[in-house]
C-alpha cells in the first residue's frame, strides 16, 4: 500500500502540472521566463513528467496553431467586412450619383418643359395679336369700304342735284330769251304804232310848220328810240344779273359740297391722340382739276394737328373735285379748318 500511495502522488502531480500548462497556454502566458523551482519529488514523478512533455508540446503546438488560425480567420474575416463595407460604400457613392445625375435630368427637363410651355404661350399670345390685328384690319376696311360707298352715294347724288338745278337753268335762260322776244316784238310793234300816229297828226298839222313838226318829230323818234333802248338795256341787265346769281348760288353750293368731302377724305387719314381734342389747324390746300394735291400749307393753329393734317392730305394723294370748269376754279385754292374728331 505504501508503494501505491507513493506513485499515485507523483502521477496526480504530474497531471495536475500538466493541465496547468494547457491553461497557462491556451490563455496566452508566456512560458519564456524561468520557472519557479519546484518541489523536489521524488525519482518516478520526474519520470512521468518527462515522458508526458512531447505531449504537451504537441498540444501546445495545436493551440497555438489552432490561435494562428483563428487569428488567420479573423483577418480574413475582417478583410472581407472591409471588402464589402468598401464595395458597399461605392455602391452608395455610384446611387448617389445616379440620384444626382437623374436629379439634374430632372430639373433639366423642368426647364425645358417651362421653356416649350413659355414658348407655347407665346406662339398663342401672338397668334391671338396677329388674329385681333387681322380683325380689326377687316373692321377698318369694312369702315373705309362703306365710307366709299356714302362719298360715292353722296357724290352720285350730288351729280344728279347738278343735273336738275343745270335743267332748271338751261329752262330759265329759254324762258328768259322767249320774254326777250316777245319784248321786242312788242316793243317794235308799240314803235309802228306810235310812227303811225306821229305820223297821221304830222299830217294833219299844216303846211307851214312842217319843217318844224319834222325836226320836232325827228328829236322825239330819237328820244322815244333811246328811251326804249334803255329800257330794254334795262331788262337785260336785271335778268342777266339774276340769272348771274343764281349760278353763284349753285356753284357755292358746289364749293361747299366738295369741300364738306374733302374733309371727310382728310379726317379718314388723320391719325389722332387725345392731345389733339378740341384743337384745330388751318391749312392751304392747291389742287389740280384732276384732284390731285398741288401743294398743301398750314396758315396757323395746333402743331400737332397740323402734322396730323399734312400728313392725312399727303396720304390721301387726291381729293374730291368737281367736274364743272366754273366750280372748279372756285376751288382750286381753299383753306380748310381741320379738327380732329374721336
Amino acid at each position: 500500500m505504501a508503494d501505491k500511495s507513493d506513485v499515485t502522488l507523483p502521477l496526480s502531480i504530474s497531471a495536475g502540472i500538466h493541465i496547468g500548462v494547457i491553461i497557462i497556454l491556451a490563455l496566452g502566458i508566456d512560458f519564456s521566463h524561468k520557472p519557479e523551482p519546484m518541489q523536489q519529488v521524488s525519482a518516478p514523478a520526474v519520470k512521468a513528467v518527462m515522458v508526458d512533455q512531447q505531449k504537451v508540446a504537441n498540444q501546445v503546438e495545436k493551440l497555438k496553431q489552432e490561435k494562428r488560425d483563428a487569428e488567420r480567420r479573423e483577418q480574413e474575416r475582417q478583410a472581407e467586412l472591409e471588402r464589402k463595407a468598401q464595395e458597399a460604400k461605392q455602391a452608395r457613392e455610384r446611387e448617389q450619383a445616379q440620384i444626382k445625375q437623374l436629379e439634374q435630368e430632372r430639373k433639366q427637363q423642368e426647364i425645358e418643359t417651362q421653356k416649350a410651355n413659355e414658348a407655347t404661350k407665346l406662339a398663342q399670345v401672338k397668334q391671338q395679336q396677329e388674329k385681333e390685328k387681322a380683325v380689326k384690319a377687316e373692321a377698318d376696311r369694312k369702315l373705309k369700304e362703306q365710307e366709299r360707298k356714302v362719298a360715292e352715294d353722296a357724290a352720285q347724288k350730288a351729280a344728279e342735284k347738278r343735273k336738275v338745278e343745270e335743267a332748271a337753268a338751261a329752262k330759265a335762260e329759254s324762258d328768259r330769251k322767249l320774254k326777250e322776244a316777245e319784248a321786242k316784238a312788242k316793243a317794235e310793234k308799240a314803235k309802228a304804232d306810235a310812227d303811225a300816229k306821229a305820223e297821221a297828226k304830222a299830217k294833219a298839222k299844216a303846211d307851214a310848220k312842217a319843217k318844224a313838226d319834222a325836226k320836232a318829230k325827228a328829236d322825239a323818234e330819237a328820244k322815244a328810240r333811246a328811251q326804249q333802248e334803255q329800257e330794254m338795256a334795262d331788262a337785260l341787265a336785271a335778268e342777266q344779273a339774276a340769272l348771274s346769281q343764281t349760278m353763284n348760288k349753285q356753284m357755292q353750293s358746289e364749293v361747299g359740297k366738295y369741300q364738306a368731302m374733302i374733309k371727310s377724305t382728310i379726317q379718314r387719314n388723320l391719325v389722332v391722340d387725345e392731345s389733339m381734342r378740341g384743337k384745330t389747324c388751318t391749312v392751304s390746300v392747291r389742287l389740280a382739276n384732276d384732284g390731285f394735291v398741288i401743294s398743301s400749307q398750314t396758315q396757323g393753329g395746333d402743331p400737332n394737328v397740323c402734322r396730323a393734317a399734312k400728313a392725312a392730305i399727303l396720304k390721301a394723294g387726291k381729293l374730291p373735285v368737281s367736274p364743272d370748269p366754273a366750280v372748279y376754279n372756285l376751288m382750286k385754292e381753299i383753306n380748310l379748318i381741320v379738327e380732329p374728331t374721336f
